[in-house]
Parts: structure tokens; C-alpha cells; sequence
């Protein structure tokens, strides 16, 4: 039984692994309601408490991150200047939302945000700017607008607890013109700094099993790497189906838990 629960570990780490890579989400949307399905129907899985789950997830994210973002940078798919913004302004945005959780009930505003994440999934059907291809382009970056634009998605992302890939990435490619496969780089790229900060917290707070974790490790390594190549393959339309595929079970797994 329990040679069984490590080779599940492995595979499901590996899928959301893959799967966040290869959008730039971080994979944390497959892992969660897996391992939560599994702890409440097997008695195999009762050591996988929700605390330990969000720790494992958030350990399983930065091997993820880290192998996606080393095979994206190995084929200069990662806007490093747009990533850095990205991060001074998210870091203190996290701080400030998980800072405002305290005085706000959550509840409702994941009702709202959930339908939010679904709006956001159909606004890819319009028309928009000619993408940034180049993840190295020099043209013209509106930092202060990137730093705004970051600072609220740090602020939602400490509020909700929601991963900050599914608004980085709609955020880059809606409002940044950036192309699909650049957005989920940069993501990715992103992902790795924050989500270290955030397992850090959970370790100290003794939420990590590791028995387990090394299992998900592995299965993180591959699929991170594995999602970053396939991203390379397909074709940008493709990716943008499957990111707004992702984005509506984001929402309607959001708008269960308002109405939970």
C-alpha cells in the first residue's frame, strides 16, 4: 500500500507539474484538489491534512518553477526585465493581501473572483494587440503601469490565496500584448522566487511531511521540464485553450468554495 501511495504521489505531482509549466500557472490547481479528493476517500492518503497538502503544493511549485524557467531560459523564452518587475511589486502586494485577509471575509470574494477568473477566460476571444514575440524585445516597457498592474496582483493573490500564475499570465498576454508562450516563461519564471518565500513559511510552520515530498519532488522535476518542452511544440492559439479551459476551473472551483 504504501509503494502504491508513492507512485501516486509521483503521478500526480508530475501532471500538475506539466500542466502548470506548460501555461505558466504553477500546477497548484491540479495538485490541491487531488491530493483533498484523496485524503477524504482513502485512508492511505489521512496523513495529507489540508496544511500539509498547501505546504507539499507549495514545495512541489518551486521544483516545478525551477526546472520549467531553467528549460524556458535555456531557449531565451523569459522576459527577465518584465520578471523582475513583476516581483517588486508582487512580493509587497502578497504582504499587504495576506496582511487584509484578517479584516475581510474571504468568502464571498471568492464567490466573486471565481466569476472573475471565468470573465477573464473569455476576454481571450477578443481582439487584441500583435503579441511581443521576442522575449528580449527592447521596446518602450511601461514599468510604473507593470509595477501597478503587479502590486494588485500580489494583493488578490495574499487575499484569496490563489496562485499568482492565473492573473500573471492573462495580466501579460491581455494587458501587455506579450504572446502566449513569452507570458508563460515569465510566469514561471516569476512563480519560482515567490513560491520559495512561501514554502519557507510552511517548513517553519511544520506543515511538510517529507516522507512524501521527496516523491513529489520527482514527479515535479519531470513535469516541469517535460511542460516547458511541450510549449515549445504547440501552437500559441492551442495554449491560449487550454489556459482558458484552466482559468474556468480556477473560477468554478472558487465560486464552489464562496458558496460552500
Amino acid at each position: 500500500m504504501i509503494l502504491l501511495v508513492y507512485v501516486i504521489s509521483v503521478l500526480i505531482a508530475l501532471m500538475a507539474a506539466f500542466i502548470g509549466s506548460l501555461v505558466g500557472l504553477g500546477g497548484g490547481v491540479i495538485l490541491i484538489p487531488s491530493m483533498l479528493f484523496l485524503h477524504y476517500y482513502s485512508d492511505a492518503f489521512a496523513w495529507a491534512t489540508p496544511q500539509v497538502i498547501v505546504g507539499i503544493s507549495l514545495i512541489t511549485m518551486v521544483f516545478t518553477a525551477f526546472s520549467s524557467a531553467a528549460a524556458y531560459y535555456r531557449n531565451n523564452r523569459i522576459n527577465i526585465r518584465i520578471g523582475l518587475l513583476f516581483l517588486t511589486g508582487s512580493i509587497p502586494g502578497g504582504i499587504i493581501g495576506s496582511w487584509l485577509n484578517q479584516f475581510i471575509n474571504t468568502d464571498y470574494f471568492s464567490l466573486y473572483f471565481g466569476l472573475l477568473m471565468i470573465a477573464m477566460s473569455f476576454l481571450f476571444l477578443m481582439k487584441r494587440k500583435e503579441p511581443v514575440k521576442d522575449s528580449s524585445s527592447r521596446q518602450k516597457t511601461p514599468f510604473l503601469s507593470i509595477f501597478l498592474i503587479s502590486l494588485i496582483i500580489g494583493i488578490i493573490s495574499g487575499l484569496f490565496g490563489i496562485g499568482g500564475g492565473s492573473i500573471i499570465v492573462p495580466a501579460m498576454i491581455l494587458l501587455l500584448g506579450f504572446s502566449v508562450h513569452t507570458a508563460a516563461a515569465t510566469s514561471m519564471f516569476v512563480i519560482f522566487f515567490i513560491s520559495i518565500m512561501s514554502a519557507g513559511t510552511h517548513i517553519i510552520l511544520g506543515h511538510v511531511v517529507w516522507e512524501y515530498v521527496i516523491f513529489f519532488i520527482a514527479g515535479a522535476w519531470i513535469g516541469g521540464t517535460l511542460g516547458a518542452k511541450v510549449n515549445q511544440l504547440v501552437k500559441s492559439n492551442i495554449l491560449e485553450w487550454i489556459l482558458r479551459l484552466l482559468l474556468i476551473i480556477i473560477g468554478i472551483r472558487l465560486i464552489i468554495e464562496g458558496l460552500l
